[in-house]
């Protein structure tokens, strides 16, 4: 199969990208690498550097890739450059995923969508939480993913086409920034090698759903085998809470972590968990990854300078 990957230089990205090539197919991608890194990547992947916010740019190259599936992962992913500026995040999650299905249709592909699990659900979401709860996102970013969901359906129902979306939960492993302002375990993993206290905001009780990047990268490879509309939670299903977390990288340390506590952020949820039987009964897919075993590994690769084609 010929797929376009967008955002494909990025953290989750890159390891889709892996896993399709793993599985013989040609993957190309489109990254405007603002926070994508092309060295994440395969030395055959071809690179288009664009942004899907540019409507001619992004189908002067679907048009010349001709893919067959789009796996659209190109975003704004800061939940607080969301809640600062509402309007620029919906122009690349909202404006810049209609301008994805648009080349998509001007070429026949298909697109599979990265939503989001942990920002859509709102407050008093049942633990852990089927698709069919009616979202209530407390932040623009969540609005403006289920927004693009609905823009999704409407091209399902509107043009006959077959796309669907993955609502990931929190994802984590090799390749995600350390040092960067998203991505908790990385963010403590970077803290601990360099022997600094980790931050807990709040008192480290909240909980979230945390999910093993290449477990994400294979339900991408399921969705796309299976060629069926929906949209399927990717998660463990299971709670983890800041302070499990904190105890988890410790034994990856071999020493105690000493946290330090700040006050929590305003409207972060204090509880979040997705179902994931609906996933495992259409596409077949479960993780396979526990989260001790992915919190070594993240240690592991923090350890060793961070590389960026480790993980592979």
């Amino acid at each position: 199969m010929r797929i376009l990957v967008t955002g494909g230089a990025g953290f989750i990205g890159s390891h889709l990208t892996d896993v399709f090539l793993d599985n013989g197919d040609e993957v190309t991608v489109l990254d405007d690498l603002s926070r994508g890194r092309p060295g994440r990547l395969d030395p055959s992947v071809v690179v288009h550097k664009a942004s899907i916010t540019d409507a001619a740019a992004l189908r002067s190259i679907v048009e010349r890739v001709r893919p067959e599936l789009i796996c659209h992962l190109a975003a704004q992913i800061d939940v607080r450059v969301s809640v600062d500026a509402p309007a620029d995040d919906a122009v690349v999650n909202v404006v810049g995923t209609v301008n994805v299905l648009e080349a998509a249709r001007a070429v026949g592909a298909r697109v599979l969508f990265a939503s989001t699990g942990g920002a859509i659900y709102g407050v008093d979401a049942p633990i852990p939480t089927p698709e069919d709860v009616l979202p209530g996102p407390e932040a623009p970013y969540g609005t403006a993913k289920y927004c693009a969901e609905q823009y999704l359906g409407l091209y399902n129902r509107l043009y006959g086409t077959r796309h669907a979306a993955l609502r990931l939960a929190n994802v984590y492993g090799p390749r995600q920034d350390p040092a960067g302002e998203a991505g908790v375990v990385g963010i403590f993993c970077g803290r601990a090698v360099r022997e600094e206290r980790p931050t807990v905001f709040g008192d480290g009780h909240q909980t979230r759903d945390y999910v093993y990047v290449k477990d994400v990268a294979r339900a991408f490879l399921a969705a796309a085998q299976t060629d069926r509309p929906g949209v399927w939670n990717i998660g463990t299903g299971r709670e983890t809470s800041v302070r499990e977390l904190i105890d988890l990288l410790g034994q990856a340390a071999g020493r105690d972590l000493d946290p330090e506590f700040a006050p929590a952020r305003p409207g972060e949820l204090q509880r979040s968990a997705l179902a994931i039987d609906a996933a495992a009964r259409d596409l077949g897919w479960t993780p396979r990854t526990t989260v001790a075993e992915g919190v070594e590994s993240v240690y592991r690769w923090v350890e060793s300078g961070s590389p960026d084609r480790a993980g592979r």
